[in-house]
């Protein structure tokens, strides 16, 4: 396995290579310029325009630049904020936290939930409480989050007032850890309850397919209980699939929800990006997306190894 996993990362170099030039080309594709914050600004003059172009190295060729910035980037340097003016990478480094808590949140409860509605969905299949969670799980499904979460604010924040509508805590007042649960509880439910509907989804479906095969009778067969058929052989095999979902999840846990956290004003990657955007500033937005990209292939990386861990039939040499 350790020898898959090198050649694994070996493989993925040129692969991150060949997304960080597209990176490179769609934020120099976008109109207005790194330098189209200060061309409207009177108090700039063209000389200074002229000088900042040659210290940016705007100057250089296209390829000169990428090159420029992908030797940066090996180094640990994602560059420097046109805005902020401060590093990129301890701007990531403010907002990393706050998005590492609010998602690592949001899939923990996910998953409490989503595993064993989907189980029990599967294991009483027509059941009550079948139809009530596959209702729920179809309507959780179909309402994006910037849907629910417009929702959540009109009915908690602007009807009802038991809830802040966005940050993480009251400005101006002391640090309470009740005050910071009111200003989390809103995008933890916006963000739990469209992944709870998805995973139930997919782990009912796949539990209804192992649940039908030869082996899980076969246990049966043996004299085990029904419930340790259902989690020793059922969930186990079952949650293969869940795997790949989760590894295309769970960079989001580094690179943040844009909709969510910029709705709720949490001030996490996701809203950075955002703002950056909105901005132009275009090293923050490169910053973000090649650490995105990154984590999307190492990621992908562990999905593999854990299907082995998951299922003995899978060998990596």
């Amino acid at each position: 396995m350790a020898r898959y996993a090198l050649r694994h990362l070996a493989q993925g170099v040129p692969l991150l290579l060949g997304i960080t030039l597209v990176i490179f080309l769609l934020v120099r594709s976008m109109p207005g310029g790194p330098l189209s914050a200060y061309e409207g600004n009177p108090d700039v003059t063209q000389e200074d325009l002229l000088r900042l172009r040659t210290q940016l190295g705007l100057d250089d060729p296209a390829p000169v630049q990428y090159l420029k910035w992908l030797a940066r980037l090996g180094q640990g340097d994602l560059g420097w904020s046109l805005v902020a003016h401060r590093p990129v990478a301890t701007m990531i480094r403010e907002r990393l936290v706050n998005t590492v808590y609010l998602m690592g949140l949001a899939f923990l409860v996910t998953l409490l939930v989503a595993l064993p509605i989907g189980v029990l969905s599967a294991r009483y299949q027509y059941s009550w409480f079948d139809h009530v969670f596959t209702t729920s799980s179809f309507v959780g499904f179909s309402m994006p989050t910037f849907w629910s979460g417009l929702l959540a604010i009109m009915v908690f924040s602007v009807w009802l007032r038991w809830l802040p509508a966005g940050g993480m805590y009251t400005v101006g007042e002391r640090f309470s850890l009740v005050d910071h649960v009111r200003h989390l509880l809103l995008p933890l439910a916006t963000l739990s309850l469209y992944s709870a509907a998805r995973y139930t989804r997919y782990l009912r479906s796949s539990m209804l397919e192992v649940l039908g095969e030869e082996y899980i009778a076969v246990a049966r067969a043996k004299g085990l209980g029904e419930w340790a058929v259902v989690q020793k052989h059922g969930l186990r095999n079952a949650t293969i699939p869940l795997v790949t979902i989760a590894a295309l999840d769970l960079p989001q846990l580094f690179s943040g929800a844009l909709i969510t956290e910029t709705m709720f004003s949490w001030p996490g990657m996701g809203r950075l990006f955002w703002e950056a955007t909105l901005r132009m500033d275009y090293p923050v937005l490169m910053g973000v997306m090649a650490i995105a990209a990154s984590l999307v292939v190492l990621f992908n990386l562990l999905a593999d190894l854990a299907y082995a861990v998951l299922d003995p039939r899978i060998r990596y040499r």
